[in-house]
């Protein structure tokens, strides 16, 4: 490969030859001059870190400048900018070792004039809030906020030594730096001090009587918290809130208030309440005062016995929990108090396989500079163990006496649910100098949440700042969104039109009997019409017929709904079919109310990332230099040596060779030291031999290291201020000076580190279009690369791009100052720490992308085949590239030959707003001619999308994506999962589903009427907030088609049939009126009515409910068609409602003027007394209660 290109480092390969001295990879150089070369710089600067070049200076243009202020907010940031001057670095680095005749790639220990300002690369708008652990897999996850960044707020290695010296008895007491006087504020009245019951019984007492303890408050102004570090007599002044937790519902006093409270919200409870008062008159009242009351107590019973046995376990839980012990710092050693009884300010001391009983600022730990492991699994489901670090100043703390001598004050945030940000300050007060202090930045890395468990080391000690009720695991215990079902929606109104009905038949009623009190009253002279106020008579009648009628609306519908939902729900979770064995997890329903909706989705909304794939990786192909190479190649493809054949590769054992003798050998080398150190994984041996196990943030960042070992760059250690890897047998240390971490804006993260050569080397990986549009001019592998990353998406493979840069010393000097200061402001510390990110990541030079494969999981094509089948749209939602997705999208068969691409890919909003609407009336178009459509897909990536989902877009956007059968939303972040949510949720009426495996999934899960989460790889953020959880993407089939479909159609039946029956029973009373005069005479005995609702017909609707099956499984399974009678509502809908309620009202017409003909002439029994009444009404009850249960039978189908 040959360039006319004067900068190309192909055309002047040089020479060299050198070997490693030992551990530190040290080189010995010989017959080589160093050479300058740009770092960065204008236009015409050479930027290739690996090429011989002359010396080139270029000045920073004034627009350039103003550019670059675009993040100089601050002074500090313009001032870093425009007091820059030329400088001249030595970039030696030790080369690969070499053998054979072949040229190196380049010198080593060139150098040249140096001139930073480059403009400022454009920066992503995405305002993407994604609290999550892993925020964005779908936008190649690198890094997780737990990472292990030691030296993230690490200074120059002078300031840290001069930090270090001041100290005593190993306790950092003073450093030089800036002063800060420390001024307590104003005394409060002492809070009232905590009971301290010192036995669980009386905890579990306490909890149920409510007495929590103690007060909430916090200290500081401006929003921030003060903690004084060893001072309980200030932090008790703060009234901070004390740590006894309590989660349960109720207690002993508020138990029956709220309950009954909750209950009488319910429409149809406090209609029956109405009822029940009124009976209680017995001139109004023509049944028993207990008619209604009974069956409501008894349905209110039930409830509560529910409410009692689910909140009696919190309780319990509670109460042991509050009880547990751990040792607490008094004076200069630790006692064991309870949990309970901690407060903010009290220094704890954790030992391996304990818990931490409230968040903590991590001081000092039993491992090497305040090194420590912990396990989260009880807040996100990751079983990964995460890093957590001391800060440097605080590390050396080993034992009690010297904790108890530290002095100073934390400076925090106030309280908040962001699980993984942290924004503190420590000052440390110097025991020389009243009044002084220096302040450290405290972030994540120093946070040990409550509910996270102490791994691998031995113990810890450490400050608490949020206790009970405010720490950030309770804070982020909110309940899910609440949802209710279409069918209880339509129930509802249901009940809304029979309570309208009963009005009516109750005024027409009282008509009746008023017209007939002055049509009959001369006939009837033993009645005392004469003498009533016709007027108050009517009302009186009303309400006496509202009390005759009033189980027209069915009083334990709901509470029998409820019953019938939970027994579907266990029927799912007990399903073998969708237990999946190799992680024992079985189908999960978190929402019982939402189960009737899985019979009725239309579209569905995947994360693709471990919902259609495995989530895990494998390092497959690379792009080095502009070549490729992978595992594995075909023999056609394969490139012989010396190609320059873009489409042909090599193998990754070729590359080994061409680490010793080709021209590239030092780019592949930079290259495969950025995959051993730019990341935070943890490396393990679990055996205590020689094999490593790889504890990373997301699969993504494990494939790689796991790459980078097998080629030979064996990253083996990690310490808090330094990696160290075996490259090609020799061990070399990196110092990691700073992480500027990953975000689902950001898209990328990157690794400051100082290699063994003393170099300071920037070394970046992120997403292909962030990396493209910070690279400096003249990068010679832009084209190959991008050659090569269409390839390695068409093939379906996830794509990185990888670059570097050289940092001078006297640039990173001044640009740590300014990253220093925004890692310790307590105000938006997180975008201030991206402007100082963005302003170091400019001007790289592109070393080539990495390829990864994430093979589907089994059964993903047949489960979407079938669901295409059954009506259903799916729509998949990554972070991917576009050619990815499209790859994925055909082997999961998303996509098919057969179908038309609608690919949108517009870098604005007037061409976004022009394509959509050009496409949308071509087909409509064709539509209106009568012609047939052919299937569409629609494709878009997620810049375009930011301009689709605009309001004068988005539904230009919505009707062109209904019209299709699939669509691919590529690079999508996980805001704009949920926007497109939330836009078919605007326009279309359907029922949506949402699955997804991450936590960047949350959103769209809870966006959706149906959320299901997948417990796999990234843990269980998602699977706890759906609705749902399975453990693979093809259990959905089954969940859908066949639980779905049954619980859909089981529970309309079961709707349709309760208000039949009660209709069918309480229209015969309507009959009957026009027998009495409408006088409001009951036809039955009290007692019956009341126990025909919970004794006589409440087996029948559960049977209905939990059993009735339409059509088998199989069946179901065989032809997914038949879901669609779900998506049009042809179980539930208002005409089979009026066809059901007039179904009641012939059966009732029949059974009652039957049995009136019947029962015409009194019977007269053998002691000759007549039958009256009550003989008639018992017959005609009895017919009416065997005709309803017939009909349960005739309507209770079997597997087909």
């Amino acid at each position: 490969m040959t360039s006319n290109n004067p900068n190309n480092p192909f055309d002047d390969p040089g020479e060299i030859s050198g070997s490693f001295n030992g551990r530190n990879g040290q080189q010995q150089e010989s017959n080589r001059q160093h050479q300058p070369f740009i770092a960065y710089g204008g236009e015409d600067a050479t930027i290739n870190p690996f090429a011989a070049s002359a010396t080139t200076t270029h000045p920073v243009p004034p627009q350039q400048q103003q550019q670059q202020q675009h993040y100089g907010g601050n002074a500090d940031l313009i001032d870093f900018q425009q007091n820059q001057t030329p400088m001249t670095i030595n970039t030696s680095y030790p080369p690969p070792l070499h053998t054979g005749q072949q040229q190196p790639f380049s010198p080593p220990g060139t150098s040249t004039a140096y001139t930073p300002g480059a403009p400022l690369g454009r920066v992503d708008t995405f305002n993407t809030d994604t609290g999550a652990m892993n925020d964005e897999e779908d936008d190649l996850r690198l890094l997780s906020h737990q990472g292990p960044i030691a030296g993230a707020r690490q200074q120059t290695q002078q300031q840290q030594q001069q930090q270090q010296s001041y100290s005593e008895g190993g306790i950092p007491l003073r450093s030089q730096g800036s002063s800060n006087t420390i001024t307590p504020p104003p005394t409060q009245r002492k809070s009232k001090k905590s009971s301290g019951l010192g036995t669980s019984v009386k905890e579990f007492f306490n909890g149920l009587l409510g007495k929590q303890g103690g007060a909430s408050g916090t200290a500081g102004e401006g929003g921030e918290r003060i903690i004084y570090v060893n001072n309980p007599e200030l932090n008790d002044d703060q009234k901070f809130l004390h740590n006894r937790i309590f989660t349960a519902k109720y207690t002993i006093i508020t138990f029956l208030p709220r309950f009954l409270y909750e209950e009488f919200s319910k429409y149809a409870n406090l209609f029956f309440l109405f009822i029940s008062g009124i009976q209680q008159i017995p001139d109004i009242s023509p049944t028993s005062r207990w008619t209604t009351l009974v069956p409501l107590v008894i349905v209110l019973f039930i409830t509560a016995l529910k409410e009692v046995a689910e909140d009696w376990g919190v309780h319990r839980s509670d109460a042991e929990l509050n009880a547990r012990k751990c040792k607490v710092l008094v004076g200069s050693e630790f006692i064991e108090k309870a949990w309970r009884d901690i407060k903010v300010g009290d220094v704890l001391r954790i030992e391996s396989g304990e818990n931490f009983p409230a968040d903590l600022i991590l001081i000092s730990s039993s491992e090497p500079e305040g090194l420590c492991y912990v396990e989260t699994s009880n807040l996100d489901g990751e079983v990964n163990l995460k890093i957590k670090q001391a800060l440097q100043q605080t590390s050396n703390i080993l034992n009690p006496i010297e904790m108890s001598r530290l002095q100073g004050v934390i400076k925090c945030e106030q309280p908040n649910n962001r699980l993984y940000n942290y924004d503190g300050v420590l000052s440390i007060s110097s025991m020389d100098e009243v009044g002084k202090s220096r302040d450290f930045a405290l972030d994540p890395t120093q946070v040990l949440l409550r509910g996270a468990q102490l791994r691998n080391t031995s113990w810890i000690y450490g400050i608490v700042v949020f206790t009970g009720h405010e720490t950030k695991l309770m804070l982020n215990s909110s309940k899910k969104p609440s949802k209710m079902s279409n069918v209880t929606h339509i129930t509802n109104r249901n009940i809304l039109y029979l309570f309208a009905i009963l009005v009516i038949m109750s005024i027409a009623c009282s008509c009746g009997g008023l017209g007939f009190a002055i049509n009959k009253s001369h006939e009837m002279g033993y009645l005392p019409f004469e003498n009533t106020n016709r007027g108050a008579e009517f009302g009186y009648d009303i309400l006496t017929f509202l009390i005759l009628f009033n189980s027209f609306i069915p009083i334990s519908l709901m509470v029998t709904m409820e019953i019938v939902k939970y027994v579907q729900s266990l029927l799912i979770e007990a399903d073998l079919d969708m237990y999946y064995e190799k992680t024992d997890t079985p189908a999960v329903a978190r929402s019982s109310s939402l189960i009737e909706e899985l019979g009725q989705v239309k579209f569905v909304f995947s994360d693709k990332t471990g919902t259609l794939t495995c989530n895990e990786m494998q390092f497959r192909e690379a792009s080095i230099a502009g070549l490729s190479y992978a595992d594995k190649v075909d023999s056609d493809k394969q490139a012989r040596e010396g190609s320059d054949d873009p489409t042909l590769q090599y193998t990754f054992n070729q590359l080994q060779e061409h680490l010793k003798t080709h021209p590239t050998a030092n780019v592949i080398n930079e290259f495969l030291i950025l995959l051993a150190v730019c990341h935070t994984v943890i490396p393990e041996r679990p055996n205590g031999d020689d094999d490593i196990v790889y504890q990373a943030s997301s699969p993504d960042e494990g494939a790689l290291v796991k790459g980078a070992s097998t080629l030979g760059y064996t990253f083996h250690t990690r310490r808090p201020n330094s990696i160290t890897c075996s490259i090609r047998g020799h061990d070399m240390e990196f110092q990691v000076l700073n992480i500027c971490e990953f975000n689902s804006t950001r898209k990328r993260m990157s690794a400051i580190v100082r290699g063994p050569d003393g170099k300071i080397k920037l070394y970046c990986k992120g997403a292909d279009t962030v990396i493209l549009e910070r690279l400096a001019e003249n990068n010679p592998f832009i084209e190959p690369t991008l050659i090569h990353l269409e390839e390695f998406a068409s093939e379906g493979l996830r794509t990185l791009c990888i670059a570097m840069r050289e940092i001078p010393e006297e640039e990173y000097t001044r640009w740590s100052q300014i990253y220093d200061k925004a890692s310790t402001t307590l105000v938006n510390r997180a975008e201030e720490l991206d402007k100082a990110a963005e302003m170091i990541e400019q001007n790289l030079f592109l070393l080539g992308a990495t390829a990864i494969e994430d093979k589907l999981q089994e059964g993903v094509p047949d489960t979407i085949y079938s669901l295409q089948e059954a009506g259903i749209k799916v729509w998949v939602l990554t972070g991917d590239r576009q050619e990815t997705a499209i790859n994925i999208g055909y082997s999961c068969k998303l996509l098919n030959e057969e179908m038309s691409l609608i690919v949108c890919n517009e870098d604005n909003h007037w061409d976004t707003k022009n394509f959509l609407e050009k496409k949308l009336k071509e087909i409509t178009d064709v539509l209106n001619r009568g012609d047939e459509l052919e299937p569409l897909a629609l494709i878009i990536d997620g810049r375009a999308l930011t301009f689709a989902l605009e309001k004068d877009i988005e539904k230009i956007m919505f009707e062109l994506s209904v019209m299709c059968k699939a669509v691919i939303c590529c690079r999508v972040s996980p805001l704009q999962k949920a926007l497109v949510v939330k836009l078919v949720k605007k326009y279309d009426k359907s029922i949506l589903l949402a699955i997804g495996d991450g936590a960047n999934d949350v959103s769209m899960i809870q966006a959706a009427h149906v959320g299901v989460g997948i417990s796999g790889v990234e843990g269980l953020q998602a699977a706890r907030s759906a609705d749902f959880a399975i453990g693979q993407f093809r259990f959905l089939k089954k969940l859908l088609l066949v639980h779905g479909s049954w619980a859909y159609q089981r529970l309309s039946k079961m709707i349709f049939y309760y208000f039949y029956k009660n209709i069918a029973l309480y229209l015969t009373q309507f009959w009957y009126a026009f027998y009495n005069g409408f006088s409001g005479t009951t036809f039955y005995e009290s007692w019956t009515m009341s126990c025909f609702n919970v004794i006589f017909t409440f087996l029948p609707p559960l049977v209905i409910g939990i059993f009735d099956q339409f059509v088998s499984a199989r069946l179901l399974d065989k032809y997914p068609q038949m879901y669609m009678l779900g998506q049009s509502n042809e179980f539930f809908n208002q005409k089979r409602f009026w066809g059901w309620f007039a179904n009641a009202v012939y059966h009732s017409l029949i059974l009652f003027f039957l049995g009136v003909a019947a029962f015409s002439e009194d019977g007269v029994f053998a002691n000759g007394l007549v039958g009256g009444q009550w003989w008639a009404g018992t017959a005609v009850f009895t017919a009416v209660l065997g005709c309803i249960l017939w009909k349960a039978a005739l309507i209770t189908e079997t597997d087909a």
